[in-house]
């Protein structure tokens, strides 16, 4: 339980500073916001026609799934892992060291709208979990495969957001969790349906349900 107090005595003081300098025209009440940039989803109307294209079947088993399975983070250049380089993407003012660790900058995480001012507050989460993923047609995939998704910049797959918001949402679909953030709900379903598309996953009836809500609303 220690560590679990001292991080949230960490985050106290970390909104604490900023409130203060806020009020005093500190740093980082000038500082630019922190805006997470993973690469842009499809538009609202192309996630309707990609949704409706997505096959829908009840979702499949967790068995033999692990993590393992989707080897992440793997070495993108140098010495930077796919976690440094989404850390550095999505962060404002981040600064690297010669390991390519972050030391310093800030996120902004659009599923919660806090800020952070140190990578350990931050996640890189996987848009479609990788269980999700799993029972909805990655289990008959090859390791190569599960690797490229679980690493893939290229999609809006990895985004930077708060550890803890992370690991509520954990591997739940739209249907079961959307960040509570409402004005982000939109690009996030255009997020889920893009990648679930261009990697031909399923849905299954209250994800499709729930998504076209959302994006109906668009």
């Amino acid at each position: 339980m220690s560590g679990v107090y001292a991080r949230q005595s960490r985050r106290i003081a970390v909104l604490a500073a900023t409130s203060a300098l806020a009020a005093t025209g500190g740093l980082l009440a000038t500082a630019p916001t922190a805006q997470a940039s993973p690469p842009t989803p499809v538009s609202a109307a192309t996630a309707r026609t990609y949704l409706g294209q997505l096959t829908v079947s009840p979702e499949g088993s967790s068995t033999g799934y692990s993590r393992d399975k989707f080897p992440h983070w793997i070495t993108q250049s140098g010495a930077c892992n796919t976690r440094e380089v989404v850390l550095k993407r999505d962060g404002t003012n981040v600064q690297q060291d010669s390991s390519c660790a972050a030391v310093s900058g800030s996120w902004f995480s659009e599923y919660d709208g806090a800020t952070w001012s140190a990578a350990s507050d931050v996640d890189i989460d996987h848009m479609v979990p990788l269980a999700e993923a799993w029972r909805s047609g990655a289990s008959s995939w090859t390791t190569s495969q599960r690797q490229s998704f679980a690493n893939d910049l290229s999609r809006p797959q990895l985004i930077a957001v708060t550890d803890n918001v992370n690991q509520a949402k954990g591997d739940k679909d739209p249907a079961e969790w959307l960040p509570s953030r409402t004005s982000y709900r939109c690009t996030y379903a255009r997020m889920w349906v893009h990648v679930k598309h261009d990697w031909n996953l399923k849905v299954d009836s209250a994800e499709k349900g729930a998504l076209q809500s959302i994006l109906n609303g668009c």
